[in-house]
């Protein structure tokens, strides 16, 4: 009866949580989906717009959700200059390759982080932090309410710019068919550079989302990191509405699991699931087999 008892709250919790699972996940779906590319890079760069907020909150007074519109526009320019100086000459390279060249990129980025800010832990204090609304039995963080909705506005407000719009035309195109895509007129070279901006943007809004409700550290990209690639074969490769689903049901596997194994082992639930679907569905659970 009391794990019964518990199953709302994180429920909800799990759901407040995959909101923001899914605007990570889904920034790395796009750049696999549209260049192939395996970049273990994309928790770093989560962590560089975790840190842009800081500093925007603790230097120019800014509220941290006001820091997605700088942190963004931040990481959509550097992922574009990467993507152009280095991401590009290994496009074409195997998958070892790409892994080796954005784990050296991720370190960089890392390093640079705890040169300039240190390892200590961080934490962003709001007028709002500790507001908390009842429903019921079930508690709801404010902090944490805002992230998801404005986690869900970007996703689903990506998702009809690339449903509706020219360049998202142009980039489904790219993504299923390069070559075609190119005969059909399609500029290909600057179809990738916009997504991996578009990804790294999509990474540093994550971020800057999860600062209110993180601690901040250089390696704190590391674990989402890999979440994000959970949930992007576990939406199925490549597609970003997938990788959204992917999000949601891996933070609620999570939420729920641990009213059975406890709070520590959280995490290992979710790449339990991940090793599920690879032994199973390989293909993802809501993707197709690529040929």
């Amino acid at each position: 009866m009391e794990l019964l008892a518990q199953l709302p709250q994180n429920l909800v919790s799990g759901l407040l949580l995959g909101g923001m699972y899914a605007l990570i996940g889904v920034g790395l779906a796009l750049v696999f989906g549209v260049m192939d590319i395996v970049n273990l890079a994309h928790g770093a760069f989560l962590m560089v717009g975790m840190y842009t907020t800081y500093l925007l909150v603790n230097h120019l007074g800014l509220d941290p959700y006001l820091g997605i519109l700088v942190s963004g526009p931040i990481l959509f320019v550097l992922g574009m200059l990467i993507q152009r100086l280095v991401i590009k000459r290994i496009a074409t390279a195997s998958h070892m390759n790409q892994i080796l060249l954005t784990v050296g990129l991720s370190m960089v980025l890392v390093n640079t982080a705890q040169l300039l800010f240190t390892a200590d832990y961080r934490q962003i204090r709001t007028s709002y932090a500790e507001t908390v609304i009842r429903i019921g039995s079930v508690s709801m963080n404010l902090a944490y309410i805002i992230s998801f909705f404005l986690a869900v506005a970007i996703t689903v407000g990506l998702y009809l710019y690339l449903m509706k719009s020219e360049f998202g035309r142009a980039l489904r195109a790219t993504s299923q068919d390069i070559h075609a895509a190119q005969l059909m007129g399609v500029n290909v070279q600057n179809v990738q550079m916009t997504a991996f901006g578009l990804g790294m943007a999509l990474a540093g809004a994550a971020g800057a989302l999860l600062t209110p409700v993180y601690y901040l550290y250089p390696t704190v990209g590391e674990n989402f990191g890999l979440k994000a690639f959970t949930m992007v074969v576990l939406g199925g490769m490549g597609s970003v509405v997938g990788a959204a689903l992917g999000g949601v049901t891996l933070a609620l596997a999570e939420s729920l699991g641990q009213i059975f194994v406890g709070h520590e082992l959280k995490d290992a639930i979710g790449f339990f699931v991940f090793i599920l679907v690879l032994l199973f569905k390989p293909e993802g659970l809501f993707g197709r087999a690529r040929a």
